[in-house]
């Protein structure tokens, strides 16, 4: 095996271990409360962190065994995935970019607004047909229940930092003036005109928020959260891997010439 096929091993060795926090990121984020109840969007992060981790592994038994047309295999695909990472990349700052949250006074929570997020956001997500699954998804789930164990007096609740989603979903709007007794139940609201969500809330736990819009603004800013989070990693990722690539078709023309002259070599002796 060459030097240029070593390098290329090594950097393929790289390539692969920088699939790892791919996956590790879309696991994550499939692992969220929102994303369980969003199929939409669990598992592209995922899938394309096993491509790049298989494509790797291609790339390093050719570099390894010397299989230029593996080699080549790999760098051609090594191209569109990591043109598909940068377009997710690119996508997800856009459409995550607009901040629909908001600092309530003396709230150590925040809440959202719907208006406040990208359309694209609101458009695949907060639609009829699509929020009707969403809803049967959150009611069945622990995203509101959980708050009643870890809060109990009003003082603690609120001054918590709970997720847009739970701020959303999970207890009426701070405007509408509604009276707190536990997390998931509040009585005797003062002002009810503010907010048409305030008509909307139920104390019934397979209600509660979950038609209102200040919930689809919630979960739409946990989506946001999430995402911005996993970009960092996806940007760290895609930098290792470009370097590699280069690298790697440097070092694949290098093989090509190396091969080139042991074949004139060959022929001169």
């Amino acid at each position: 095996m060459g030097v240029s096929n070593n390098i290329t091993a090594v950097l393929n060795f790289i390539a692969l271990l920088a699939s790892m926090p791919i996956m590790g990121a879309g696991v994550w984020l499939a692992s969220k409360p929102d994303n369980e109840c969003i199929h939409n969007f669990r598992w592209h992060v995922l899938i394309l962190g096993l491509l790049v981790l298989l494509v790797s592994l291609a790339g390093f038994v050719g570099a390894y065994w010397n299989k230029q047309g593996l080699l080549a295999f790999y760098l051609g695909c090594m191209a569109i995935l990591i043109a598909l990472l940068l377009f997710i990349l690119l996508f997800a700052f856009i459409v995550t970019r607009p901040d629909g949250t908001y600092h309530v006074p003396g709230r150590g929570f925040k809440e959202s607004m719907l208006d406040g997020f990208s359309p694209w956001l609101r458009n695949h997500v907060t639609t009829s047909r699509s929020w009707n699954k969403i809803t049967t998804c959150l009611a069945v789930s622990d995203v509101c229940i959980k708050l009643t164990q870890d809060y109990i007096s009003a003082d603690q609740f609120f001054n918590s930092h709970i997720s847009p989603l739970q701020s959303g979903c999970c207890k009426p709007p701070s405007a509408c003036g509604y009276n707190y007794v536990n997390p998931i139940l509040w009585i005797n609201p003062v002002n009810p005109m503010v907010d048409p969500d305030c008509y909307l809330w139920s104390n019934d736990q397979n209600q509660l928020c979950y038609n209102c819009n200040a919930c689809k603004a919630g979960l739409l800013g946990n989506l946001r959260e999430e995402w911005r989070k996993a970009n960092i990693i996806l940007m760290v990722a895609a930098v290792v891997l470009i370097w590699v690539y280069l690298i790697a078709c440097s070092a694949f023309k290098n093989a090509q010439t190396e091969d080139l002259f042991r074949g004139y070599k060959r022929g001169w002796v």
